[in-house]
């Protein structure tokens, strides 16, 4: 996974406007607060380029993986508008765009730095200087996304508005940390209790069967550019940008039989895979001599359905 052609270039064409030696401390200090769990004010151009070229293709990857699971589940459902909240440099947006193209996005962005650059890489949005937090309502659209946005804020009670915004569903993503999925967990917990219909990642609105000591997160393999790798001093040409998420709709949808919440491991003759049935968190045993559940458990992926008759 990786930003698509044409972001990626423009991302490159703003980071080249910078010296290296400052995109790279620059780079360091958003990894940094990243790591810590806590926001960082992109007050400059060297800071913006920094975050375009570390940060914002992990958060695409995530964004893209969270809304092709709501887009399959949603199936023919229209959606014609989004509006991304805390939008940064517009990630959301962008996988958004491709996921359902619609005819309307408004993104809503505190940093004016970062507003600027989302004018840049999608210039068919209205982008609006703001903090989501303080409106007392938000404009309707058929879809919200608010990714790695809310937790940040630290306001929960801004939920409550981002649902009444939502005419078709709400998409709320965090960061795949134990912090990040419980507060995941208490969105879910408000939203169904608010009449929200589960969308993904859950396979039921019952209780999280996640037990308290574990967390439920997801990975998306992003693709390193050069540059990123120089930035971050890697070896690697990609990296795993783990996330939590959630995904509540108006009307229900049907939901799968389960769901694989964990990378499948492989094993001579077995493929072991760990899976959320919505009830129960369950490990799969598929084995060489169970050929269809076999193949299917080769196919399978982390975050992919797991359908009945496959355990």
């Amino acid at each position: 996974m990786q930003l698509p052609a044409e972001i990626r270039i423009r991302t490159e064409e703003l980071a080249d406007e910078v010296a290296f030696a400052e995109l790279k401390r620059a780079a360091a200090g958003i990894s940094e607060a990243y790591r810590a769990g806590r926001g960082v004010p992109l007050a400059n151009s060297t800071q913006v380029a920094a975050y375009l070229t570390t940060r914002m293709p992990g958060t695409y990857a995530a964004a893209e993986a969270a809304l092709r699971e709501t887009k399959q589940a949603l199936r023919d459902r229209e959606v014609t508008s989004i509006l991304d909240v805390g939008a940064g440099t517009g990630a959301a947006s962008i996988a958004a765009e491709r996921r359902f193209q619609p005819k309307r996005i408004t993104m809503i962005e505190r940093a004016s730095g970062m507003a600027s650059a989302a004018r840049v890489l999608v210039p068919e949005a209205e982008v609006r200087v703001d903090d989501f937090t303080r409106p007392p309502s938000l404009p309707p659209h058929d879809l919200v996304i608010a990714a790695y946005a809310l937790g940040e804020s630290g306001k929960l009670e801004v939920l409550e508005r981002l649902w009444q915004a939502a005419k078709v569903a709400l998409v709320v993503i965090e960061p795949g940390t134990p912090a990040g999925f419980q507060f995941i967990r208490e969105v879910r917990s408000r939203l169904l209790a608010a009449g929200g219909r589960m969308v993904a990642p859950c396979p039921a609105e019952g209780v999280c069967p996640m037990p308290q000591a574990d967390w439920c997160h997801f990975g998306a393999r992003v693709e390193r550019t050069g540059l990123h790798r120089r930035l971050k001093d890697a070896e690697l040409n990609y990296e795993d940008e783990k996330f939590s998420y959630v995904v509540l709709a108006r009307e229900p949808v049907s939901l799968p039989h389960a769901r694989i919440v964990r990378r499948p491991v492989q094993q001579p003759g077995l493929i072991m895979l760990e899976t959320c049935t919505g009830h129960a968190i369950k490990t799969v045993h598929a084995r060489k001599r169970e050929r269809e559940i076999f193949r299917a458990g080769r196919r399978a992926s982390w975050g992919a359905t797991w359908e009945a008759g496959n355990d």
